[in-house]
């Protein structure tokens, strides 16, 4: 293995830990900037639309350039985002900041994967790819509650100055280790999105989109679900962060090899059914039981959460490569602007429930979003398998 993948995945862990962190850090913004948190809340959805769209957008328009300089750049951007928000005196200003960062997190991650891929030739893709990707379950597993753990000790401005430190470090090891002359490979927009129209892809991300929307519904307000749901103190959020990136390691890991074992499908299939009900169990429990015994509740589903949420992404990732091996790099592209999508998606419609009725009743919101990605991948499938049979016909 070509070690410096490994810093291609410290950038990933320490841009993808912005996104995973915010959960924590939403009471402290929201009070600290004198507005509510579902107002607050509008900075994951920021980010996490500028990720989605900085994606595609950003590396056509990159093209065929150099691919260290553009990785560098990506990374100083964000941490200049990073500056940006931990001495920001405004709530617009950390608007900004988050579009700076997410903007500059997307172009990161495409250019990434292309150069992982590059380093270690296309007999190794997979392997490289998921080196790269492992960042940022390892920033679920630990960027997360870490970044909560500094926000409780020196407030979440602490944390964005800390993320912009490790930020500026990995940009100079990529500097000072990439090959210089590696060139990407140009391609326009129309180019990009056309492999949304190949058989069985399309309804894919649709899949994507929807899991990841209902999941951070949830998600996104742990903080408030925690505290005002199941009674939880402040001090437990990188507990509970810790506990969720534990279980989100072990379902990325997992996850593989049961897709191998019983087929990529059956284990979305699985993770879908499995949010569902995990969902309904947050739901059920905060509504119908004491607070001392929902927030035990809330403590003892947090790794059993992790493992469900975690095995999606790998499974998911496994299909929509199988469908159009050749294009992969386009596919698993546009899966991850689907995911930030979801993400956004799913934040905001998180902060509107919020507006209107409890904490603890996320989860029902939350529940419905498996079911459509359910009804999504079997309209998916037939079509597919129609398709399929059509062309075999001809």
């Amino acid at each position: 293995m070509d070690k410096r993948l490994i810093w291609l995945a410290v950038g990933s862990f320490t841009m993808s830990t912005v996104g995973f962190v915010f959960s924590s850090l939403l009471p402290s913004i929201a009070a600290d900037t004198h507005t509510t948190i579902p107002h607050a809340g509008h900075l994951i959805t920021v980010f996490s639309l500028s990720y989605a769209i900085g994606a595609p957008l950003l590396s056509a328009l990159a093209g065929a350039a150099d691919r260290r300089r553009l990785l560098v750049a990506a990374m100083l951007a964000f941490v200049a985002g990073n500056g940006i928000a931990a001495t920001s005196v405004s709530f617009t200003t950390l608007l900004l900041a988050q579009i700076v960062m997410g903007m500059a997190s997307g172009l990161f991650a495409a250019t990434a994967q292309a150069t992982a891929v590059s380093l270690a030739g296309s007999e190794h893709r997979a392997l490289a790819i998921s080196i790269v990707v492992g960042g940022t379950t390892f920033a679920v597993a630990l960027g997360a509650p870490l970044g909560a753990l500094i926000a409780a000790f020196w407030g979440w401005r602490g944390t964005f100055g800390a993320v912009a430190l490790l930020g500026l470090a990995c940009a100079t090891v990529l500097w000072l280790r990439l090959p210089r002359g590696l060139s990407g490979t140009k391609l326009t927009l129309s180019e990009r999105f056309s492999a949304i129209g190949l058989p069985g892809v399309g309804s894919s991300l649709m899949v994507t989109f929807l899991y990841l929307a209902g999941a951070f519904v949830i998600i996104s307000y742990l903080a408030p679900l925690a505290i005002d749901g199941a009674g939880l103190s402040k001090m437990a959020l990188p507990g509970l962060l810790l506990a969720f990136g534990a279980g989100a390691v072990i379902g990325n890991l997992s996850s593989g090899f049961l897709a191998d074992r019983v087929g990529a499908t059956r284990m979305v299939v699985l993770s879908l059914m499995s949010a569902l009900v995990v969902s309904l169990v947050i739901a059920f429990g905060l509504n119908l039981l004491p607070r001392s015994l929902a927030g035990l509740l809330l403590i003892g589903i947090m790794v059993p959460w992790g493992i469900i949420g975690w095995a999606f992404p790998p499974a998911q990732a496994s299909r929509i490569v199988g469908f159009a091996p050749e294009v992969a790099h386009l596919t698993l592209s546009l899966n991850a602007s689907a995911i930030y999508l979801g993400i956004a998606s799913g934040t905001a419609i998180g902060g509107r429930v919020l507006e209107n009725t409890a904490a603890a009743n996320l989860g029902f919101i939350a529940a419905l979003f498996p079911v459509a990605a359910l009804a999504a991948l079997y309209a998916g499938l037939r079509s597919y398998q129609r398709r399929l049979a059509a062309t075999l016909a001809e």
